[in-house]
């Protein structure tokens, strides 16, 4: 058995929303994701774009603003998760910034599962290419942050977002354990690393129209990012796939693709015995 992690950064409303939504919906529907973690969302009273997508489905969500929406400052822009397990507690990071502005927020949430407690957190990193110094200041925050989110023995944590970093960044490279920062190290297991097909796993993509126009290389920059696993094998990354990733009528799900990562929750079989 596994527990299926979707990450995604939304777009908020960008582009031909309304039928950028349904393909969201459909997406999910067609993955069937126990915890979708979602970036670039809005929510306030005039918009909801939580209960757009997940309105009557069971779902438990919570919500984090990391700033006011720059076209109506009643409503939220920040990150959020949508569960189909109680959401029993949240706490919220607020990442180091550059002083320019851009402000951002990790959101935490522990879920209770039918396979114990899970601690994910959810982010979205400064977006700038040449922000890595930004990015790293804010990884040595998120991974100090994220680790004390194992609320049970079983499942590891789970960082899960678009952290606008490739994988042989600095920044990525200290959160999977490949060099430290500051004369600190972690780790956390890159899903698409451990079980992706072993292509580049692009989720910034020049095939997808929304993000050409920004006229940026294609990158890997959105992730799900799991700490150790149990011996037993629970809480090994199994599968990760990139989705969200295609056109129907000449609109995409969003101006990026998502990852789906799949996280064991039983134990491996015995190794037989010698005779």
């Amino acid at each position: 058995m596994t527990l299926r992690i979707l990450t995604l950064n939304l777009w908020h409303d960008e582009g031909p929303w309304p039928r950028r939504r349904e393909r969201v919906r459909e997406w999910i529907t067609r993955l069937d994701p126990d915890v979708v973690a979602l970036q670039e969302v809005l929510r306030g009273a005039s918009c909801d774009q939580l209960v757009e997508l997940f309105g009557g489905s069971g779902f438990q969500l919570d919500f984090a603003a990391a700033t006011p929406f720059w076209r109506d400052s009643s409503i939220g822009f920040g990150n959020a998760v949508a569960s189909r397990f109680p959401i029993r507690d949240r706490d919220v990071c607020v990442l180091p910034g550059s002083g320019d502005g851009e402000r951002r927020v990790a959101l935490a949430v522990t879920i209770a599962t039918p396979h114990g407690p899970l601690g994910l957190t959810c982010t979205h990193l400064n977006w700038k290419l040449h922000h890595g110094f930004v990015r790293e200041r804010q990884v040595l925050a998120l991974a100090e942050f994220a680790r004390a989110r194992r609320p049970g023995l079983e499942l590891p944590p789970i960082i899960a977002g678009d952290l606008n970093a490739e994988p042989d960044s600095a920044e990525i490279r200290f959160l999977t354990g490949l060099q430290s920062l500051e004369g600190r190290s972690t780790l956390f297991y890159d899903a698409w690393r451990l079980a992706g097909d072993g292509g580049p796993g692009f989720t910034w993509s020049n095939r997808n129209p929304y993000a050409r126009a920004a006229i940026e290389p294609d990158r890997r920059i959105d992730y799900v990012l799991a700490g150790y696993p149990q011996p037993s094998g629970i809480g090994r990354i199994e599968r990760c796939r990139v989705v969200c990733d295609d056109e129907i009528d000449g609109v995409w799900p969003s101006d990026h693709f998502g990852v789906l990562a799949e996280i064991r929750t039983d134990p491996l079989d015995e190794a037989p015995r010698p005779a």
